[in-house]
């Protein structure tokens, strides 16, 4: 078969390698017939995620069709469609038996991609194939359903549900790509009062506003600082989430909040960012950081279904699974290309 192989930071290719075999009993080999690019996988190219060794087929998110499962594996079958999570889930040690899948102790995580050949490829190999995979309901695209992979959970989990959002809130997201995309479409199942989007592209600004930002901030032009202490008569936002993954941009979202406030971290972090605790102590600023756990999987399946969230927003270019060093290209100059999320099939 042929997949997308990490030869080292700044060097892919797509290439012949060896079909995936069955390793465990618990395990499913899953045809994939559609495939994204996460911002993550920009930073294993950067060199952020030295994890990541030569040698890796990259990707953590799929929609396929599962072609072979182990003896113990039980709610999946051949010829199942199903969504591949981000996320591997033993489902037995103490992090899982929490939902808290993202931490799983018995060989789960982010281990796709990661720490074992991923979805970027023609077939993938899927560990606990029963608690880390979703069956595709009827009437759900596999667009939408691959959407719900990583992205709407990442946004949802670590940025909503972990920024404690209330009713009212005024919500500052620094980085409007497809995470900061993502948790604003969250945010507007929460009823806040403002949503600040803050980028440096307007392209990206411009979709922010199309996924429920109210008020946005070029912060080339524009001092957010203003804008958020204009809208809550100088006191700074309720929620602030970072969802670039640069120390810059962890700082910014630090000053934009309130006493009493709510910092979540999406962003994957390949350096240090400063933490300016001389001036955070004394405001009572809850700081959170976070890798998605996809517990919150089935509740988005059902928002999805009833429209109430709408995945296929994020899709805005679509490629063969032979042109994923072009699709590479067209998501990571995403500042240039619009590109939001891209979607890979089989030809």
């Amino acid at each position: 078969m042929r997949a997308l192989v990490y030869h080292g930071p700044g060097t892919m290719a797509w290439e012949e390698v060896a079909k995936p075999k069955l390793l465990a009993d618990t395990d499913a080999i899953v045809r994939v017939d559609a495939v994204t690019i996460c911002g993550t996988d920009l930073h294993i190219l950067k060199g952020d995620v030295p994890a990541v060794t030569d040698g890796r087929i990259l990707g953590h998110e799929a929609v396929g069709t599962v072609e072979e499962i182990g003896t113990s594996v039980r709610n999946v079958q051949v010829g199942d469609k199903v969504l591949v999570s981000c996320i591997t889930a033993c489902g037995s040690c103490r992090f899982c038996r929490e939902g808290r899948y993202g931490q799983c102790l018995g060989g789960g995580g982010w281990i796709l991609g990661h720490t074992i050949d991923g979805t970027q490829a023609e077939y993938v190999r899927v560990p606990f194939a029963d608690t880390s995979t979703y069956p595709a309901p009827a009437g759900v695209a596999d667009e939408d359903l691959l959407m719900l992979a990583d992205i709407l959970p990442t946004g949802y989990e670590v940025g909503v549900l972990n920024g404690n959002f209330r009713p009212g809130d005024v919500v500052a997201v620094v980085g409007a790509g497809p995470i900061g995309l993502s948790a604003i479409m969250g945010a507007r199942l929460f009823s806040p009062s403002h949503i600040v989007a803050i980028d440096k592209a307007d392209l990206r600004l411009d979709a922010a506003k199309m996924f429920g930002a109210d008020v946005t901030v070029n912060n080339d032009r524009e001092d957010p600082m203003e804008v958020i202490a204009a809208l809550t008569g100088g006191l700074g936002a309720d929620v602030a989430i970072e969802a670039v993954g640069v120390p810059a941009t962890f700082e910014l979202a630090t000053q934009l909040i309130r006493p009493g406030g709510r910092v979540a971290n999406i962003g994957v972090h390949g350096e240090p960012a400063t933490l300016h605790l001389e001036t955070l102590w004394i405001k009572d600023v809850t700081i959170t950081t976070g890798l998605v756990d996809t517990s919150s999987t089935p509740t988005l399946l059902k928002l999805a279904i009833g429209h109430q969230v709408e995945p296929s927003r994020f899709v805005t270019h679509h490629f063969t699974l032979d042109q994923f060093v072009e699709a590479y290209d067209v998501f990571g100059r995403a500042a240039d290309t619009g590109a939001l999320k891209v979607v890979l099939t089989r030809s």
